[in-house]
């Protein structure tokens, strides 16, 4: 077992790690790195342990992402980053705005990465982040735009691909989240797509359970369980158990008063039936805060059928904390660890599987994601 904990936290404003011991009573924070520039995603690499990817959209060099094998001490920027294919003169481009979402591939694949884009891109990188191409299957689907509405998009801060999921069992099977989209499974490594949305609502539209167009804010597969998957929608909380392709809304156990609308989830890298959740007010205008300004996470430990509210140490008033979707992780340690961060750029964590919460860190800039790694 390892002896302690690495945080990757992605900012508005640069990267820091925070580096804790087992019993993660103190966390010391280093950083920042890239000072400035917009941190989408820090990842690293559990097939080596070593290899650090960022997902940065710089305001000189735009999108890109860069690669360090040192924690931070040198970086590299991607010889070749992630960017759509050249289209013939007259034909509407598309550019890419930011990379959003960062994945390591199979573990029989050592140097493959995957990266989620806004707008909706997947791109794969044979040489360790060192050069991206275009998952042309996904990319240049036919049937894309209809998938994603297009330039009618309207998620806040730009469309994203995102939840880059690679099956442990299988590295041909994948799935991916699109905001606005669905879900998305091909079981030949990315040459061929087709929606996996059966029973996710879309509220949004005339018919509310339409074949594609929703919007999944955080998708989930348990790497003990690949056949379960989780999903935090726009219009609640999911579960599906293969092999039926159907989502099972177990949003609906939550209490009436706090709804199952979010943005983040979390899942027990143990037990397939423990998931964490931080609801968000999900009332007509969507304001994307604590309900009430009294913030807790929920907990599931039977797959949904039941949640229980963690709120210890959390303010118990005015608090109207907004947790974006890759901003809530859980450790490998025992107990479990989890951690969120804010837009208001503080950092919780709770050292016993969210009985209790402590802030480890206050006043960074607002924190766009946060990923726990064994030290």
């Amino acid at each position: 077992m390892a002896d302690g904990v690495l945080l990757l936290v992605a900012t508005r404003k640069g990267a820091f790690l925070l580096r804790g011991d087992a019993g993660r009573a103190g966390f010391r924070i280093e950083g920042p790195h890239f000072l400035g520039h917009v941190i989408h995603h820090a990842v690293l690499d559990p097939r080596d342990r070593r290899t650090l990817l960022v997902a940065a959209r710089t305001g000189h060099l735009g999108p890109t992402v860069f690669r360090s094998h040192d924690f931070g001490a040198t970086w590299q920027e991607a010889a070749h980053p992630p960017q759509f294919a050249r289209v013939p003169m007259g034909t509407p481009a598309r550019a890419v705005d930011h990379v959003f979402w960062l994945t390591p591939g199979h573990a029989a694949e050592p140097d493959v990465w995957y990266a989620g884009t806004s707008p909706q891109g997947l791109f794969r990188s044979e040489d360790g982040g060192r050069t991206w191409a275009g998952v042309a299957g996904l990319n240049d689907h036919p049937q894309l735009a209809a998938w994603t509405g297009g330039e009618q998009d309207g998620t806040p801060d730009g469309p994203k691909l995102h939840s880059v999921l690679i099956d442990p069992r299988d590295k041909r099977r994948m799935y991916v989240g699109m905001s606005g989209g669905g879900v998305f499974v091909s079981d030949d490594q990315g040459a061929q797509w087709r929606p996996f949305n059966r029973g996710s609502r879309a509220d949004f539209f005339p018919d509310p359970y339409p074949e594609y167009g929703q919007d999944p804010h955080r998708v989930a597969l348990h790497p003990l369980l690949p056949d379960r998957l989780y999903q935090q929608n726009h219009c609640g909380i999911y579960r599906m158990d293969l092999p039926c392709e159907e989502w099972i809304r177990i949003g609906a156990a939550m209490p009436a008063e706090i709804g199952d609308i979010g943005l983040p989830l979390a899942l027990h890298p143990r037990d397939p039936d423990t998931a964490w959740v931080i609801p968000m007010d999900g009332s007509s205008v969507w304001p994307r805060v604590s309900p009430g300004g009294r913030p807790a996470v929920y907990a599931t430990r039977d797959a949904g059928a039941t949640w229980q509210r963690q709120d210890a140490g959390l303010p118990r008033e005015q608090a109207w904390l907004t947790v974006k979707r890759q901003a809530f992780c859980t450790d490998a340690l025992a107990p479990v660890g989890l951690y969120f961060g804010t837009t208001s750029g503080a950092l919780w964590a709770s050292a016993d599987e969210g009985a209790a919460w402590h802030c480890i860190a206050r006043d960074l800039p607002e924190i766009y994601a946060v990923e726990a790694a064994a030290a």
